[in-house]
């Protein structure tokens, strides 16, 4: 049975695409300006991580942002799709460092939007030449979800090196 969005979760499962969702919550006290707020992942993961309008556009001062959010939540799962192709192609990493860089800026019509994510990927992988490394790098991306998300309003540009390489340590 093809998946679709009203399927129950075990036709989804049965269709080998699960489901997934997970829950924040946030509290904001104050105006945007002077406010502040809390984010915490409903897991446990992590809870009440400050964030506030000047940890958004000037000093974060030890708080977060939903940029910066979005930017970690990239890099996980950009990682987990890498390490997925890498293993697909019969060499999997023996590790992955991936940071990600996002930009929100203000665009023609005034509004602010997340315009690009930047990947930087550094792979420990035996037996793996640069080429194939970048193939896969590009491939990660586009089987991403958050690649894909991001790409609704802006770009995601992927700099993938080998660990040994002159571009990596």
């Amino acid at each position: 049975m093809p998946w679709s969005p009203q399927s129950t979760a075990s036709d989804a499962y049965a269709s080998g695409v699960p489901r997934v969702q997970r829950s924040a919550d946030v509290t904001w006290t104050g105006n945007v300006a002077r406010g502040s707020g809390a984010i915490s992942a409903a897991t446990g993961a992590f809870a009440e991580l400050p964030y506030s309008l000047a940890s958004r556009v000037e000093r974060p001062d030890g708080k977060t942002s939903p940029e910066e959010l979005l930017a970690a939540a990239h890099a996980a799962c950009y990682a987990m799709s890498l390490a997925g192709e890498l293993a697909g192609a019969g060499s999997p990493p023996d590790r992955l460092d991936v940071q990600a860089t996002v930009t929100l800026d203000q665009v023609e019509d005034g509004s602010h939007r997340i315009v690009a994510s930047e990947l930087l990927a550094r792979a420990r992988v035996k037996e793996l030449d640069a080429e194939t490394l970048n193939r896969l790098a590009a491939s990660a991306s586009e089987g991403c979800p958050f690649s894909k998300l991001i790409q609704a309003s802006g770009t995601v540009t992927v700099n993938a090196t080998l660990e040994g390489d002159s571009d990596g340590d």
